[in-house]
């Protein structure tokens, strides 16, 4: 059985940073998809980010390019999303997925995530 556990949230001021983790069990694959999503009270989920874990692909929102970074640590199975110049509208619960059946090139924030972590608290306020 697959399972995700995400970490590193918390209360930061604008302009702060925050490093979030995906820990991942239970895959067995060497190559899949895993992305970044999150989702603020009254909104609808939003995909921020993807990374094909055993290649080289990567996938931001326009709302986070620039600013958000996903990465991995294979020896440690864990994913990733460090988070610069926070903003109050990055205020939501941040969710990481995971799916060995998606194809590098298919590995985006629109594709089926069949595997999903139980969220972690990011709040951006004065």
């Amino acid at each position: 059985q697959v399972q995700l556990v995400e970490s590193g949230g918390g209360s930061v001021q604008p302009g702060g940073s925050l490093r979030l983790s995906c820990a991942a069990s239970g895959i067995t694959a060497s190559s899949y998809c895993m992305g970044w999503f999150r989702q603020a009270p009254g909104k609808e989920r939003e995909g921020i980010a993807t990374i094909f874990i055993g290649g080289s692909s990567t996938y931001y929102a326009d709302s986070v390019k620039g600013r958000f970074t996903i990465s991995q640590d294979n020896a440690k199975n864990t994913a990733y999303l460090q988070m610069n110049s926070l903003k109050p509208e990055d205020t939501a619960m941040y969710y990481c997925a995971a799916d060995p059946g998606i194809r590098g090139w298919l590995c985006d924030t629109s594709a089926g995530f069949g595997h999903w972590g139980q969220g972690t608290q990011v709040t951006v306020s004065s």
